[in-house]
């Protein structure tokens, strides 16, 4: 895929403010690490996560999305009446139907003439639907759209703590840990054909995509039964084989990418990766031959946020100054599926 009219104008974020360390949930799982002769430490340690964050209770998904949004509106030169298309891509959302994005846009007031819709693809939900309207906006068909997206770590984190303490066992440990990195946020990217700023900026050049449904069990996150008319949330992950597949398709993907739009892995300048934790950051990173410097992260201090992990660390090493107008940035996201894209930026 390639675009020629397609530029990011800004992109709006929303950090949860209740900030939750691994120790603190290591205090409340101290009975299994007791039962387990756990040394404190772990999740740090086999992650490299200090903190993510938990939105306050009751907070609104649509309501931290619209947050987003409006900071994205704020820093460029785009009304909402302006907005055509508007995508929520969470992986979290408020209801079956309809659309979250319906909540978000009534609370933007965006007009009726607009496609209001979901899109769900794992991590990958905010790529999806920033290529979705860059496609828009490549045939004419819009100026400006909005991709938003908002996720909830708080719920299946206590959760899954629960489970943790009744089953105490190694395996299980092993199992949960990929739901204990989970951290909470919001953001929003706003997409136009560069009409309205006057200046080129954040050009989007094109991208790849590659799938591998061949290991769509490798991670799952649903409702089950519990007796009666009960439904609980479940995660269940395979961080082994995630990660060994998941790097196996990046692989692919990059090669692809790189052809595609006609860099080489020398000219990309800087990366933004999906943040998950250290082990998964440097073994993609090692596979791709990009060196430790072109990549900016933030997993450290704000855990795996989902589909709004990769567009709020770009906007955060703008803000940080490691992106720099001109430098071709490559947007890396691998998720569960198998799926990943790969996006170009000429930042």
């Amino acid at each position: 895929m390639k675009f020629q009219r397609v530029q990011i104008d800004a992109i709006g974020y929303e950090l949860a403010p209740v900030v939750v360390t691994s120790t603190d949930l290591e205090d409340r799982l101290a009975p299994m690490y007791e039962a387990l002769h756990l040394v404190p430490g772990q999740i740090e340690s086999l992650t490299g996560i200090v903190e993510r964050r938990f939105w306050e209770e009751g907070t609104t998904l649509s309501g931290s999305a619209i947050k987003a949004a409006q900071h994205a509106l704020n820093l460029a030169k785009v009304e909402v009446k302006d907005i055509e298309t508007l995508i929520y891509t969470g992986v979290c959302r408020e209801h079956f139907e309809p659309a979250t994005a319906f909540a978000v846009a009534a609370g933007l007031g965006i007009n009726s003439h607009s496609a209001i819709y979901d899109i769900s693809n794992a991590c990958l939900g905010v790529l999806n639907g920033m290529i979705d309207i860059a496609n828009r906006i490549e045939l004419g068909q819009i100026r400006a759209g909005l991709v938003v997206s908002s996720e909830t770590a708080r719920e299946i984190n206590d959760i899954m703590i629960e489970r943790m303490l009744a089953e105490k066992s190694m395996a299980f440990f092993a199992e949960a840990l990929a739901t204990l990195t989970g951290g909470s946020g919001a953001v929003a990217v706003l997409l136009t054909d560069g009409s309205f700023s006057g200046e080129r900026r954040r050009r989007l050049i094109g991208g790849a995509t590659m799938s591998a449904p061949e290991h769509h069990r490798l991670c799952l996150w649903g409702v089950e039964p519990t007796g009666g008319d009960n439904y609980k949330q479940f995660m269940t992950t395979d961080a082994v084989g995630v990660l060994k597949h998941g790097v196996g398709l990046g692989v692919v993907t990059w090669e692809t990418f790189l052809a595609e739009i006609g860099w080489t892995r020398e000219t990309v300048e800087k990366v933004i990766c999906h943040q998950v934790g250290s082990g998964h950051r440097d073994q993609i990173l090692e596979a791709l031959e990009i060196p430790m410097e072109k990549d900016f992260s933030t997993y450290k201090y704000l855990g795996n946020m989902g589909t709004v992990s990769l567009p709020v660390t770009a906007a955060l090493a703008e803000e940080r100054e490691f992106l720099h107008a001109g430098d071709r940035v490559a947007l890396l996201g691998i998720g569960s599926g198998l799926t990943c894209m790969m996006v170009g930026v000429e930042w």
